[in-house]
């Protein structure tokens, strides 16, 4: 105990800290602003890399190196040790969106903006689109999804409530994948609301807070930017250490959005997992040959060229790397059915866990506890291209396979761990317990089952 009394008050300094030194912060961001813009635009400008190409002589591979095989899988990470450290601080299209409000027409938020389903939909829609432009592999297809996406982020900002950042809260398409995954995080700004109401004199400035939230009422890390612009207001907020499951499982079904469910079990999980998967699966290859055998018996051989634009389905035919109209059809239909019948399969079971439990309505905290696995899913599969990038470069790998096992079967354990804990607060009997967390159990093998073919079963 007094070893967290101490971590917190060191915690609190480094809150009140950030908020005193912000004009460092801004000037931090504005790095950041540049470093990116120069990995997305710079290999846009450069020819293509050919096959003998290497990370050390050759920038965009290096680029692309940085920016898939580093930053983003190191973000995911960010979130689940920071919260969203990375929003409030270090995000680019945060800080133009803001930037860009201050210059605006300060309209209102229109209630049709405010439609909590549009995180999902936008990374439901970035995440098909980049698989069939491959934006993975070509910084043209990169600069089209990040930069339209910033671009997007600016013009928000020009438009609505100045000073602030609409589009993070609204309509940024990771926005919500960052909400999941900060819940875990083991610190987080707390806020005392009854001493926020005791001291009504402010002692220090009111906070810009960006995001649009309501600070007194703040609950939790996954709305809050931790930015610590409003550390020590009223002295009722502090940044504290807590315990990576508490805000799991104080969740219930009256505070959780559905699209929050949704977006986990769909996006993060389904189709993810789907857009991961599909280059090594021999269902996607069979699934193709199946229609193309169609499309030649009916001589619908339009649909076997490879003619679309780049912007459209990947086209690079000097690297012999070219979709055809059926490629980018069976990547939508691969997609949509791993989505689909793994989302639809995992909440059948989350329901069936929680009437098993006795209570209906607590399949949608249920399906939070699968938020480290989702997690953990999301950081192999883009870490899939460090390490496919270090390979080609003849590093030694042996260690990968291991790792990837243990990060799975530690992010199993932890959501069944947080499974247990969060049927236990219903207090059912124990045969319905664990019937309940069996269940629980089965949806948690279908999805490690699902990244075990990936990694080891198709390989």
């Amino acid at each position: 105990m007094p070893e967290l009394n101490s971590l917190n008050r060191w915690l609190q300094r480094l809150g009140d800290g950030m908020r005193r030194h912000a004009s460092a912060i801004r000037a931090v961001q504005w790095v950041v602003v540049v470093f990116y813009a120069m990995l997305l635009v710079i290999p846009t400008l450069l020819p293509l890399p050919d096959s003998q190409a290497r990370l050390l002589d050759n920038l965009t591979l290096f680029a692309q190196f940085l920016f898939w095989g580093i930053w983003w899988p190191f973000v995911l990470l960010s979130m689940v040790l920071f919260g969203r450290l990375w929003c409030g601080v270090l995000c680019p299209e945060g800080s133009l969106s803001e930037w860009a409000s201050r210059y605006g027409t300060g309209l209102g938020v229109p209630r049709w903006l405010r439609w909590g389903g549009w995180p999902t939909l936008g990374f439901c829609l970035t995440t098909v689109y980049g698989q069939l432009i491959s934006v993975y592999d070509y910084a043209q297809a990169a600069l089209l999804i990040l930069g339209g996406s910033t671009v997007a982020a600016i013009v928000v900002g020009l438009l609505f409530v100045r000073g602030k950042r609409v589009w993070c809260r609204y309509l940024c398409p990771v926005s919500g994948v960052f909400a999941l995954l900060a819940r875990l995080a083991p610190v987080h700004f707390q806020v005392d609301e009854q001493r926020w109401l005791a001291n009504a004199a402010p002692r220090l400035p009111p906070p810009n807070c960006a995001p649009l939230l309501d600070i007194r009422r703040l609950r939790g890390a996954s709305d809050c930017h931790a930015c610590g612009r409003c550390s020590g207001q009223r002295g009722a907020v502090q940044l504290i250490a807590r315990s990576s499951n508490r805000e799991i499982l104080q969740a219930t079904a009256q505070t959780l959005s559905p699209w929050d469910v949704r977006l986990l079990l769909f996006g993060v999980i389904g189709l993810a997992m789907g857009a991961f998967q599909w280059t090594v699966s021999p269902w996607f290859i069979a699934l193709k040959q199946t229609l193309a055998q169609w499309l030649v018996e009916h001589d619908q051989l339009w649909a076997l060229q490879d003619n679309a634009p780049w912007w459209i389905l990947t086209h690079y035919p000097q690297l012999n790397d070219s979709f055809s109209w059926l490629d980018g059809f069976s990547i939508l239909a691969y997609l949509g059915s791993s989505a689909m019948l793994l989302g639809m399969a995992l909440l059948i079971l989350l329901r069936l866990t929680a009437r098993l439990a006795g209570e209906r309505a607590l399949y949608r905290p249920l399906a939070l506890t699968l938020t480290p696995l989702g997690g953990a899913g999301l950081f192999l599969g883009l870490s899939a291209t460090t390490v496919k990038l270090l390979r080609y470069e003849g590093l030694p790998m042996e260690w990968v396979q291991p790792a990837r096992a243990c990060l799975l079967v530690a992010a199993m354990g932890w959501g069944l761990l947080l499974g247990w804990q969060r049927l236990g607060r219903e207090d059912p009997p124990l045969v319905r317990r664990g019937s309940a967390i069996a269940c629980l159990l089965l949806a948690e093998g279908m999805v490690g089952f699902g990244w075990w073919l990936q990694f080891w079963g198709w390989v």
